[in-house]
């Protein structure tokens, strides 16, 4: 096994920091990219008080290779045990490209540090998870943490029907 100090970014890296999560919280959903709005401030304030940060944690297609369906439910579904388990609090959340055109459902799980939260994707074979605060929106990487991509400003909107990204939300 290679030593950590020659990790190198996966290929999808670049598409990982251009990547938008939709978390279905009870009341409403929202949508959090990165980049400014309106001059930096968030069009929505942080949801949680207290929180320091939202980790979005999938199992899906794991180390950046497309899996079956079947093996990513299986997958997902065995990560959702994990969570519960643990006890965290979570919430449906799908991550993927701007255009809808790749989603993988995922967990916003609030009850971790950034080492728990890349210790869970590292056992789903993830190559990086989000971590959403206050301050800022971060792309962590699950093999070194070097290559953490701090992203300062995020964006979050609500989403209304016609932005979800069809039943992807409800499925977990």
């Amino acid at each position: 096994m290679p030593a950590v100090s020659h990790f190198a970014k996966p290929a999808q890296w670049s598409h990982y920091l251009r990547a938008v999560v939709d978390i279905a919280f009870p009341a409403h959903s929202i949508r959090v990219t990165a980049g400014p709005s309106d001059g930096g401030v968030p069009s929505l304030p942080y949801p949680f008080n207290g929180v320091h940060s939202i980790h979005i944690v999938t199992a899906f297609n794991p180390g950046g290779r497309s899996t079956s369906v079947r093996a990513n439910l299986r997958a997902q579904h065995e990560l959702l045990h994990n969570i519960g388990l643990n006890g965290l609090q979570w919430w449906p959340a799908v991550g993927g490209d701007l255009a809808g055109t790749h989603a993988e459902i995922s967990a916003a799980i609030v009850g971790m540090d950034d080492a728990q939260a890349r210790d869970l994707g590292r056992r789903f074979g993830q190559d990086a998870v989000f971590a959403w605060s206050p301050t800022a929106w971060r792309l962590l990487a699950c093999t070194d943490a070097a290559h953490d991509t701090v992203i300062a400003d995020w964006h979050a909107a609500l989403l209304t029907l016609a932005s979800r990204r069809g039943s992807q939300l409800s499925v977990a």
